[in-house]
Formats: structure tokens, sequence, C-alpha cells
């Protein structure tokens, strides 16, 4: 599952990032890591962008960079990098 299929209320932990490039390199930066629990906690009228929070700060991303976030259902700790 991806954070593009995701409703809001939901909590995930980020299995993956895919990609390559900018794109993945900027989820990465945004603190987009394997292990961090992500909660949807909002969404635009129309459903895009999501708001997401993570790592104790709220994130707006769009459904289509969402798409390269592999997560699974849920909450873990966050990992320590």
């Amino acid at each position: 599952m991806t954070l593009e299929q995701a409703k809001v209320g939901q909590t995930f932990t980020v299995l993956h990032v895919r990609g390559e490039g900018a794109l993945r390199r900027r989820l990465l930066d945004l603190g987009i890591l394997p292990g961090t629990a992500i909660e949807i906690t909002g969404a635009a009228p129309l459903g895009d962008p999501i708001e997401l929070t993570l790592r104790g700060y709220t994130l707006t991303l769009r459904r289509a960079d969402g798409a390269l976030v592999e997560v699974t259902p849920g909450q873990r700790r966050d990992r320590l990098w």
C-alpha cells in the first residue's frame, strides 16, 4: 500500500521510499524514512494534497508524491537515525 491510497485518520509505518533523484531525496529529507510512523490528519477538499503528521511536525504532500511511499497500516516506534 502507498500513502496515495491513505484515508484521513489512518496511521501507517513507512516501509520503503521508491523513486530516484531529487524527488526521492526530498522525501527522505522531509523525514519520510523507513520505520517512521505517519498519521494522515487531513486532505484538501478534492483530496489532494494530503496533510501528514510525523516526527512531531505537520507536512503537506501531493498524492502523486505519496505514491512513492510504501507503508503498512499501524504504528511502530520511530527509529533513531
